[in-house]
């Protein structure tokens, strides 16, 4: 049942295409085999070298524990950002680049060492951290109707699509991460709250399970690495025309807008 290329290829074809794929878990992957999904995320990301695209971090995903215990997880998973990826404050994406997208707001550290050691401290984390920043992580998935399960978004890179960086850098010691509030609004009207303790109680610990995780693997964080370390709040199906901005207490404001259906 395990067959990773064609899991990998059957990925690829559905975002160039912009077609999505059926399912991988029970079809090309066993159900609930994580290591092999890993496997197909590692060969998209050697594709994405081949092709040019530059690794700037990674993305934390499954940070909530209702997230975790709807998919049968104890722990996040992660996935891999590229230069690609990257979208600028304010600005307009194209519909067309992604398939499923959905938005969510999140809190994102950039690093200012590496983080190489296999077990990782607090203090550790915090010499690190250079800053942090707010951020609009527009997640999507290759897998049709979104009928996911903790292997196919592995596989599918974490269920990862672009991300928007805001531009108020903010040094660790001037917020508190697990009591700052974030609202999602579109049109003005909220349509997601949360705060940083819905990111497996603290964003730093999402951070610290990362890093750990990457350093006994062998490719750990880096200096210079963005880390987007988990939502806030309910993620949000994106509406083509519409404008997302994400005010995160204490870190200010990330906005994203989105062309409409039939723009050119």
């Amino acid at each position: 049942m395990i067959d990773i290329e064609a899991a990998a290829r059957e990925l690829t074809e559905a975002g160039e295409s912009g077609k999505p794929c059926p399912p991988l878990r029970g079809r090309l992957l066993p159900e609930g085999d994580v290591e092999s999904a890993y496997q197909v995320q590692q060969r998209q990301a050697q594709a994405r070298w081949d092709r040019g695209e530059r690794r700037v971090g990674a993305k934390i995903g499954l940070t909530s524990r209702a997230v975790q215990e709807n998919f049968g997880v104890y722990q996040p998973d992660f996935g891999v950002l590229t230069d690609v990826m990257a979208v600028g404050d304010g600005l307009e994406v194209a519909i067309g680049r992604l398939l499923q997208p959905r938005v969510e707001a999140e809190i994102a550290f950039v690093l200012g060492a590496d983080l190489a050691e296999e077990r990782i401290t607090t203090v550790d984390l915090i010499r690190a951290v250079d800053h942090v920043l707010p951020a609009i992580e527009i997640v999507d998935s290759r897998i049709a109707g979104w009928d996911i399960s903790i292997v196919d978004t592995v596989a599918d890179n974490a269920s990862s699509g672009l991300f928007v960086l805001g531009t108020t850098p903010r040094r660790l010691a001037d917020v508190d991460l697990r009591l700052c509030g974030m609202v999602l609004e579109h049109a003005g009207e909220p349509v997601s709250v949360g705060a940083g303790a819905a990111c497996l109680g603290n964003p730093l610990h999402a951070l610290e399970w990362l890093a750990g995780t990457l350093a006994r693997a062998g490719d750990p964080l880096r200096a210079g690495d963005v880390v987007l370390s988990g939502a806030l709040g309910p993620m949000v199906p994106v509406t083509p025309g519409a404008a997302y901005e994400a005010r995160i207490s204490g870190l200010g404001s990330v906005r994203v807008s989105f062309e409409g259906e039939g723009d050119e």
